[in-house]
């Protein structure tokens, strides 16, 4: 049993193989309904005089969009290597004709609510039950603690969907040490988390309330954690693909003006749209608003979850080819410019340590399989950089991705160049603008265990032991290795230990580890070049 002041929770269960303690769904916002709802969150107040203990799951609205069955078959004809076999128009016309046949309604998993922030924490026995002790205060005041941001295109996902935290915690567990808390916790997707714009926000709404979501929850950690026996001095956050790129955003939250409730950063894959145009903000509000029927924030506000969460499916749902409609933008207060230009400017929390991971290939499963003449690519760019100059489409076709299959590129066919552009746009450059920022003193990797496609690394991350899957049997050797890095960097601010190949620091030759299913190599960072360069400054905003 913790007493939190405004709640007293008692842990849900007890593992007995891992000696862990799971305390659940422990709420740390104030439902986000009625005046909340798109709107920052609020702590919870009061005091519940009925001790809690999660049984109740929560996650928040889902929404999918309609082009994702799409891009999994792309992905499985790479695989197969016969990728010029795939038909986009053949497949696309099925999935037309599904959606006349069925047309979006919103996910029936019963957990979903809009009154979803709640939070998990797991805890080893052995923290637990020093946390009155004085061995406690001996031992620099706890155990460190991990926060895992969860992905899922700022769409979709919930806290505990990604994996059993078990074998991080027991990757943790060496040397005497008592290992890690685990922390997760849900925010806002889609429209509920994410809508934006100068109207918007003059009305009364929050954009961005996704990352105010998730700055709560850090703040919750640094404020209760001490009571499960943690440190709020050693928090890690980690989070890949929405998540990573969350993490950037908290990075550079504020532009470095306020305190980070964290001490060290783990961003794996860090993706989105890098939205800077109050044009495009102002549109997707709109078109929600139309979707809901109504013209105002009030009105938004006064509409049932249903309406909203319908409104949302069916918006999410039309996005246009490798977009998701919703995610960070910029809104001059959390998100004073792209985060590329705070990383470049100096205008983020310096006193953290950072690591950072990217896939070999983590386009395939977000590229528009259609792309064939410069107009295509034209009007392409025109979607995922809103308000993009001519003369940057210009430079972005001509100069950094030129229409050019002779060999000379790293592209050989329209498609090849298309997944290069958006590794980097919307994935990989964003690791480079972490490491330049903090001096290359970070340590960067490369997963390239193949097909090395976006995701494929969470497997691993959450790998829990040797059993009767024989495919958590192959991971093994790989996933023990990317583990015992990420809980020595959560631990020490360095993923280096005697029993794992060297990590080198990313340094002035831009060093990284290069992961793969047989080796552990360093080489220079792929993403080092003047294309990240170029996107970094922001010239197509």
């Amino acid at each position: 049993m913790v007493d939190l002041g405004y709640e007293v929770h008692q842990a849900i269960s007890f593992n007995e193989t891992g000696q862990l303690y799971s305390f659940s769904n422990i709420r740390f916002a104030q439902p986000p309904i009625g005046d909340l709802r798109f709107a920052a969150p609020v702590p919870p107040t009061g005091r519940d005089p009925v001790a809690q203990n999660g049984s109740v799951g929560r996650i928040c609205p889902q929404a999918v969009p309609n082009w994702s069955p799409i891009a999994s078959e792309l992905e499985a004809y790479i695989i197969a290597g016969n990728v010029s076999s795939f038909n986009y128009t053949a497949l696309n016309q099925q999935l037309q004709l599904a959606l006349q046949n069925a047309p979006p309604t919103p996910q029936t998993d019963g957990r979903a609510t809009e009154d979803c922030l709640f939070l998990d924490v797991i805890v080893p026995k052995a923290v637990f039950d020093k946390r009155n002790s004085r061995l406690r205060r001996w031992q620099n005041g706890g155990a460190p603690v991990v926060i895992w941001v969860y992905g899922g295109g700022y769409t979709l996902g919930s806290k505990e969907q990604w994996g059993n935290p078990s074998g991080l915690i027991k990757a943790s567990q060496t040397g005497g040490s008592d290992g890690i808390i685990y922390v997760t916790f849900n925010y806002r997707l889609g429209a509920l988390g994410w809508l934006a714009g100068p109207t918007f926000q003059a009305s009364g709404g929050t954009s961005n309330a996704g990352l105010y979501d998730q700055r709560l929850a850090f703040q919750w950690v640094a404020q209760y954690i001490h009571l499960f026996g943690g440190d709020p001095n050693q928090v890690t956050i980690l989070g890949e693909s929405a998540g990573g790129g969350s993490i950037v955003h908290q990075i550079t939250a504020y532009g470095g003006q306020q305190p980070v409730p964290f001490q060290r950063a783990i961003s794996q894959s860090p993706g989105f749209q890098p939205i800077a145009s109050q044009y495009s903000e102002e549109n997707t509000t709109n078109t929600f608003f139309s979707v809901l029927d109504v013209s105002t924030l009030a009105e938004a506000r006064a509409k049932s979850s249903d309406e909203v969460i319908l409104a949302n499916t069916i918006q999410v749902g039309f996005s246009y080819y490798g977009g998701f409609t919703y995610g960070p933008v910029v809104d001059g207060t959390f998100v004073p410019q792209l985060p590329g230009i705070l990383l470049g400017s100096g205008r983020f929390a310096k006193n953290i340590t950072v690591m950072v991971g990217h896939n070999i290939a983590e386009s395939p499963g977000f590229t528009p399989p259609y792309l064939e003449t410069e107009a295509d690519f034209e009007s392409w760019l025109q979607s995922t950089l809103p308000g993009i100059s001519q003369a940057a489409l210009d430079y972005i076709l001509n100069v950094l991705y030129p229409a050019v299959y002779d060999g000379s590129e790293f592209y050989t066919t329209p498609l090849e160049r298309a997944f290069l552009m958006v590794q980097e746009a919307i994935f990989a450059c964003n690791t480079y603008y972490l490491n330049t920022a903090f001096n290359n003193q970070t340590y960067a990797y490369e997963f390239q265990v193949p097909p090395g496609f976006h995701g494929e690394d969470i497997p691993y991350t959450y790998y829990n032991g040797e059993g009767s899957d024989p495919t958590q049997d192959l991971i093994a050797p790989v996933a023990e290795e990317l583990q015992g890095y990420l809980v020595n960097f959560a631990m020490t601010g360095n993923p280096n230990a005697p029993d794992l190949p060297y990590f080198p620091m990313y340094g002035a030759n831009a060093s990284i580890n290069a992961i793969n299913a047989t080796y552990t190599k360093q080489q220079v960072d792929d993403v080092a070049n003047q294309r990240c360069a170029w996107f970094q400054k922001g010239l197509f905003g």
